[in-house]
């Protein structure tokens, strides 16, 4: 071979469909395309199959097939010619192209049909650059200030900053901040993943109208909630009608009053989720999204997942440490706070909390802001530590060990969006602060 596979990366991004051309035993051809090329190694590619019987015969006749990818950046056309060696249905390239197509066809509607059955790994034994036939050139994305080859360096100080940082949150802002120094994302989310492990909610966003702090992704559904249920980085290239999935999101949450709407571009073109991953568990998913084509790279997914596995990691250790933490002498009632009174209705079947008929959040953030104000409201008192919180029975929090870290920093972010009369400090280490506009009237619904 003297074309290198790994420089044909950018014709395995399914922007501009891929054909197979096969033979069967008595030399009839069959041409069918392809959902998807994935490179393997500089000598194998995966592709997926799907639907095609004729194509699968062929190649278990003959061991052979010739594949036509093009580049979707420059309009470059290559032919592969590749000998069957078998078939995955379980292992890394098969997981990654099945998160893949089922973020794709979720975008498309087929969410469900198009299944992967396997991913049929190939050797590549020649490789054919295909003359031009015109010299137009497709629109390029426009230059990014830090190109491949630096990215993984920039991830890797990015990593050592949260590294260096001992606040949860600070930790947050910083992953934010370095994302859109460092590599150009103007939008981006991170989310954690709720205790029942079923739904993620954002925890902060980077370059949104609204911050969308609470709003929430069904593990499994678009490609953050694929990302969260296979462990694995899903990237899309060209999403031309990637605003399927946002819409929906937008449409349940006007529909369902309990709901924040889910940040996002109306038509995104690139989008890259990374799952954050530590000790073999999902703590959260780094999502970015552009409204050009081709704004992440293969780089991207690497680089992003060493900010994701140090974020995931250093959440954790604070989290620890904040449960390690020496609990804080109990505190003076505090003075009662000036402003005009507010009403907190808390419906306890799914701890959904409103202020002055406004919905807030629901879920533990709800159930954390109403014990605090309850506590309140009968003591006087506005700090509390993160060790109280964890052996109040009252809570009911035996599968919070984890996240409570990150449930105030939701909780917090939230408030400070909605400009709340209450809201949420971190004064040190351990200690939760309420910060009170007025006088807070309570009241618990059981529906």
């Amino acid at each position: 071979m003297t074309l290198s596979l790994a420089a044909l990366r950018p014709c395995f991004e399914g922007v501009i469909p891929s054909a197979i051309a096969t033979l069967d035993a008595d030399g009839a051809p069959n041409i069918s395309y392809l959902s998807q090329v994935h490179y393997v190694d500089e000598t194998h590619v995966a592709l997926s199959n799907q639907f095609f019987g004729k194509t699968k015969a062929n190649v278990r006749a003959t061991n052979r097939a010739t594949v036509l990818v093009v580049n979707g950046l420059s309009g470059d056309q290559h032919l592969l010619e590749l000998v069957f060696e078998g078939s995955l249905s379980d292992g890394e390239v098969f997981e990654r192209m099945a998160g893949h197509l089922k973020a794709i066809s979720g975008q498309h509607g087929m969410d469900g049909v198009m299944a992967l059955r396997t991913a049929d790994l190939f050797r590549v034994e020649g490789i054919l650059a295909v003359p031009r036939l015109t010299d137009e050139i497709p629109d390029a994305p426009p230059p990014r200030s830090l190109p491949d080859g630096e990215r993984l360096a920039a991830a890797a100080r990015l990593a050592q900053a949260v590294a260096a940082l001992a606040d949860a949150e600070a930790m947050v802002e910083q992953a934010l901040a370095g994302l859109a120094r460092d590599f150009d994302v103007a939008h981006a989310m991170i989310l954690t993943p709720d205790a029942d492990g079923a739904r993620l909610s954002t925890l902060a966003s980077l370059g949104y109208k609204a911050q969308g702090a609470g709003s929430q992704v069904e593990v499994g559904q678009g490609v953050i909630g694929i990302a969260a249920a296979s462990l694995k980085p899903v990237r899309v290239s060209d999403m031309s009608r990637g605003e399927r999935f946002a819409a929906a999101v937008r449409a349940t949450a006007e529909i369902d009053a309990r709901s924040i709407p889910l940040p996002g571009l109306a038509r995104p073109q690139s989008q890259i989720a990374t799952p954050m991953v530590s000790q073999g568990r999902l703590r959260g998913v780094i999502f970015a999204e552009s409204p050009e084509r081709f704004a992440f790279t293969h780089e991207d997914e690497d680089a992003f997942a060493l900010v994701g596995a140090q974020l995931a990691a250093s959440l954790r250790l604070a989290e620890l440490e904040a449960q390690a933490a020496e609990a804080a002498p109990p505190p003076a009632p505090a003075a009662t706070p000036a402003g005009q009174g507010f009403r907190v209705k808390h419906f306890a079947f799914d701890d959904s909390l409103f202020i002055d008929d406004a919905y807030v959040i629901k879920g533990v953030p709800g159930r954390l802001l109403f014990r605090f104000l309850s506590l309140y409201a009968a003591e006087g008192r506005t700090e509390f530590t993160n060790r109280e919180v964890r052996l109040d029975a009252a809570l009911r929090l035996p599968d919070l060990k984890d996240n409570l870290e990150t449930r105030l920093i939701l909780l917090k972010r939230r408030l400070d969006e909605k400009a709340c009369p209450v809201r949420i400090a971190r004064p040190a280490r351990g200690l939760i602060r309420l910060e009170l506009d007025g006088t807070p009237t309570l009241e618990s619904v059981a529906g």
